[in-house]
């Protein structure tokens, strides 16, 4: 990569970090794009250069958010083993609500109010992609790798438990009693929400090793 290339990159995602600590504070509505120039540190032209509208900033910094959350699931095949992935994939979204909390915010605030400005995300790139998550889980069902249930509420459950951490961080720090969670409490609480879930899978990996 050039110097050039290198530089951009930079820029672009010190935009996007900007920009989601601005949109999770403050929303869709409250949030300007001088505000976000000046928590970037950068000229407001920059931001309309790389992006060109605040609405084209804000589904990309959704649009990042949700490509990081699936990512690894994504990439799952009918050889694998369904313990071993589900695992990873609540501890690796786990491990993202702990460290871009605003982000899983944004999300939650945005589908909350109606997803108005990823109404077509959802639709034409996030179904497909779910649908063939459910085709995956129900092949490894019929192949006897786990029991059968409903494997569209098995995504569902992992989504609302891992981001649960995140959405709701404020209750989860006060019902605890501390300022905020560690890496021993991202251990402890992976544990007990994979154990749970693959358990209720009829998976335990455990039982693999």
């Amino acid at each position: 990569m050039s110097k050039r290339q290198n530089h951009r990159e930079e820029v672009f995602v010190k935009i996007l970090d900007a920009a989601e600590v601005e949109f999770g504070l403050k929303g869709y509505n409250g949030a300007s794009l001088q505000h976000i120039a000046e928590r970037a540190g950068l000229p407001k032209p920059n931001i309309i250069y790389y992006f060109q509208s605040k609405a084209n900033l804000y589904k990309q910094v959704l649009d990042q958010t949700l490509m990081g959350w699936n990512d690894l699931f994504d990439k799952a095949t009918l050889e694998d083993d369904p313990a071993v992935v589900l695992d990873s994939f609540i501890r690796v979204k786990l491990k993202q609500s702990f460290e871009k909390g605003g982000a899983s915010r944004l999300f939650a605030m945005e589908v909350i109010s109606g997803a108005l400005h990823i109404g077509d995300y959802l639709k034409e790139e996030l179904r497909p992609w779910f649908s063939s998550r459910v085709e995956l889980l129900q092949a490894w069902m019929d192949a006897g790798k786990m029991r059968q249930c409903d494997p569209a509420s098995v995504i569902y459950m992992i989504w609302a438990t891992t981001q649960h951490y995140a959405d709701f961080e404020a209750q989860v720090l006060a019902l605890s009693g501390i300022e905020s969670l560690s890496d021993a409490d991202l251990t402890r609480i992976g544990d007990t929400v994979s154990a749970i879930i693959l358990a209720g899978c009829g998976l335990s990996l455990a039982e693999k090793n």
